[in-house]
């Protein structure tokens, strides 16, 4: 009885300690982006306020270091992302079927992964470097297509692998069962491979999502100084206001936690449903 109230009690201290770590962060940011005045040796801020949230949202002006509406760069950052989405898994699913799938030599698919995985092989700053360089000579630079270039670099990278995977994990035999009678490739791969992978390919999107979200070294690089996404905008401001600075890093997640959300749902609805039907 002892040892099961023991057991039971390090397993809850353990659980808070967990919880802890997971929501402090967080919770410092929300304290953080309300705090108007907050001086040592204080444990809570002495006035808090809404005021750095109306000033990042554009709602109110004011004189505030490092304070600047962020709504313009908060909806630049979301429609890349989803247009990095987009393009990324039109190339990801077929690129990684072909490689689960198709006969294709074994050293050769490993050669193809390889190069897909090259451009974070190495330091970031260099890389991204030359892809200005680069970008520059094409007219690219300061441009929010060259931006969405570079995420796509970075997106490509972490989707094939994971859409590669996805599909080599479902058994070759359901799809020859379903062209033996009469089914082709490409509609055997829409009636089963597809509905089946779907919770891998929505893992490899919000990867891809959050990945575009919070890219900055590429932005930084290529994008200035016309391209100002919500990460360069964090940037900017938490060496100045770190009130400001929460309130960004907050408007960060948030669309990264309804993506999710929606996703969730849309996982639980329409992709158990289908495999019903």
């Amino acid at each position: 009885m002892q040892k099961s109230i023991f057991k039971k009690t390090i397993e809850t201290v353990g659980f808070m300690i967990f919880i802890f770590f997971l929501f402090a962060p967080l919770f410092s940011l929300v304290i953080w982006s309300v705090a108007l005045r907050w001086y040592w040796p204080n444990t809570f801020p002495q006035k808090i306020g809404f005021d750095y949230w109306l000033q990042a949202l554009g709602i109110t002006k004011s004189l505030t270091l490092g304070a600047v509406n962020v709504v313009p760069a908060f909806w630049l950052s979301l429609g890349i992302a989803i247009v990095v989405v987009l393009i990324t898994m039109a190339i990801a699913i077929p690129a990684g079927y072909a490689l689960a799938k198709l006969r294709i030599p074994t050293i050769l698919k490993g050669i193809i992964l390889i190069l897909f995985l090259l451009p974070r092989a190495f330091p970031q700053q260099p890389v991204f470097l030359n892809l200005m360089l680069m970008f520059n000579k094409i007219g690219l630079t300061g441009k929010v297509l060259g931006v969405i270039f570079v995420h796509l670099v970075v997106g490509l990278v972490y989707a094939v692998w994971i859409t590669s995977s996805t599909f080599r994990s479902i058994p070759p035999e359901l799809e020859e069962a379903a062209r033996s009678v009469g089914a082709s490739r490409l509609k055997a791969f829409f009636k089963i491979t597809l509905p089946i992978s779907t919770p891998g390919l929505i893992a490899s999107a919000v990867f891809v999502f959050l990945t575009s979200m919070d890219e900055f070294t590429g932005t930084f690089f290529v994008g200035l100084p016309f391209v100002t996404t919500l990460p360069m905008t964090l940037y900017s401001a938490s060496g100045s206001n770190i009130q400001f600075a929460s309130v960004i890093a907050i408007l960060l997640l948030i669309p990264s936690i309804l993506f999710m959300v929606v996703i969730q749902k849309f996982l639980k609805a329409e992709h158990i449903g289908g495999m019903g039907g």
